[in-house]
C-alpha cells in the first residue's frame, strides 16, 4: 500500500521525523495489521449545528492540554452493535475541513500503543465518511518521548478490538 510505503520513507529520512536521528538508519518500517475490509465502515456524521461550540480542554502525554472542539459524533456498526467517536477540530481551524479522531480500544496496551491511535478525515459536504481503521495511525510520541500528543478522550474509548491499521513491534518498550 502505497500510503504505508510513503509514511515508512518520511520517518526514515524527512528532517521532521520523530524518530530520533540516530535511529533512522536502522529504522525498518513500520508493522500493520493486515488491511481487512470489515474495518472500513461507512459512517454519518452528525454535527452539532446551531448550538453553541463545545471547546474541551483534550489531555496530552505532556503536562498540558490541547483545545479542540467537537464537530459532531460519527456513528457506525461492528457486526450487530453501534458505536460512535467524537469528531474534533482544533479549536483555531475556522473551516474545520479536517477531522480529528483520536480512540481508543481493547487492542491498546498489547497490540497497539496504550495511549489509542489517531484517524485524520477530511470534511465531506454530505456528512458521510469512509470510516477506514485500516488507516489508523499512532501518534509521534510512540517513537519519541520528547514529543507531546493528544490522549483520545474518555468518550472515545471504544468496547471492541479493532486490529486494523498501525501496530507495535513486537520490542516496542
Amino acid at each position: 500500500m502505497a500510503i504505508r510505503a510513503d509514511k515508512d520513507l518520511f520517518l526514515r529520512t524527512d528532517k521532521d521525523s520523530p524518530i530520533p536521528a540516530e535511529a533512522r538508519a536502522n529504522f525498518q518500517g513500520l508493522p500493520y495489521y493486515d488491511i481487512k475490509t470489515e474495518f472500513r465502515l461507512p459512517s454519518l456524521l452528525t454535527e452539532r449545528r446551531g448550538e453553541a461550540p463545545v471547546i474541551i480542554e483534550m489531555q496530552t502525554t505532556g503536562t498540558g492540554t490541547d483545545k479542540m472542539r467537537r464537530v459532531g459524533t460519527l456513528g457506525f456498526s461492528i457486526g450487530a452493535v453501534e458505536y460512535n467517536l467524537t469528531a474534533f477540530a482544533d479549536v483555531n481551524d475556522r473551516t474545520m475541513d479536517k477531522l480529528f479522531v483520536p480512540f481508543g480500544d481493547l487492542t491498546n496496551g498489547s497490540d497497539t500503543y496504550g495511549g489509542g491511535r489517531y484517524m485524520n478525515l477530511r470534511r465531506t459536504a454530505t456528512g458521510l465518511y469512509d470510516l477506514d481503521f485500516n488507516q489508523a495511525f499512532h501518534p509521534y510520541c510512540v517513537y519519541n518521548p520528547s514529543w507531546i500528543c493528544p490522549v483520545p478522550p474518555r468518550e472515545n474509548r471504544l468496547a471492541v478490538a479493532i486490529p486494523a491499521g498501525e501496530r507495535l513491534a513486537p520490542n516496542h518498550k
